[in-house]
């Protein structure tokens, strides 16, 4: 085993997931779901919880998984959760409410993240989690920077595509999308970006407050007198 591996599974074994989160991921794996991992969702908490997160949106449920991980970290956010599966959402919904989560603190809807982003308010919220279909990752990124408040973070776990991305060779639609998506936010003065490399991979991209003249903004734009 490499010294990578081993730290991986040393990672991976040293979190300790909430019993009503590892209750939720049994059910998720039954359904065919594929829930974030302990150490990512352990991630997601602490960035919820240092945001102090009051509002968050998560594309893709994983069966209440992830939404579980982010009210972990956030106990008092409202959770808005998008899934495109009926069914992902309703073992969400049950998830939730065994884990003694209130009603008033979750939000189901149903659809294509596509089709439900753009109706979103922007910057309005604190976290974004975009855990959706791997082929509109790039546009939900996109989604997800404009609805998040300056200085709010928007997580996307699953972009080393299972190793694929570091792979040169590897040219094939989704992870062409995850490799262009690090790289370019890496390099975007409107983010501070940071990927980790534990469990399946997790880019965080905070973006930038300024208030200065002549500094760029959140939105990638250029302020001055």
């Amino acid at each position: 085993m490499g010294e990578n591996d081993a730290n991986q599974r040393f990672a991976q074994e040293a979190t300790i997931e909430p019993d009503h989160i590892s209750r939720a991921r049994a059910h998720a794996l039954e359904l065919g779901a594929a829930p974030i991992s302990p150490a990512v969702g352990a991630q997601c908490a602490v960035i919820a919880a240092s945001s102090a997160a009051l509002n968050i949106v998560e594309i893709g449920t994983g069966a209440g998984v992830s939404g579980l991980w982010l009210l972990h970290g956030a106990p008092r956010a409202i959770l808005t959760t998008i899934d495109s599966e009926p069914e992902h959402l309703g073992a969400a919904r049950q998830a939730f409410a065994d884990a003694k989560v209130p009603a008033a603190r979750a939000r189901f809807i149903t659809g294509r993240a596509a089709d439900v982003l753009p109706r979103m308010n922007e910057a309005s919220y604190d976290v974004v989690l975009v855990d959706g279909d791997p082929e509109g990752v790039i546009e939900y990124v996109e989604h997800g920077l404009r609805l998040v408040r300056p200085g709010g973070t928007v997580l996307i776990p699953r972009v080393l595509a299972g190793g694929a991305v570091s792979d040169p060779v590897r040219r094939d639609p989704v992870t062409t999308a995850y490799r262009s998506l690090i790289q370019e936010t890496q390099a975007s003065p409107a983010v501070i970006g940071a990927l980790s490399i534990v469990g399946e991979g997790l880019l965080q991209l905070t973006t930038i407050v300024e208030s200065r003249p002549g500094h760029t903004t959140a939105a990638g734009r250029t302020t001055g007198r």
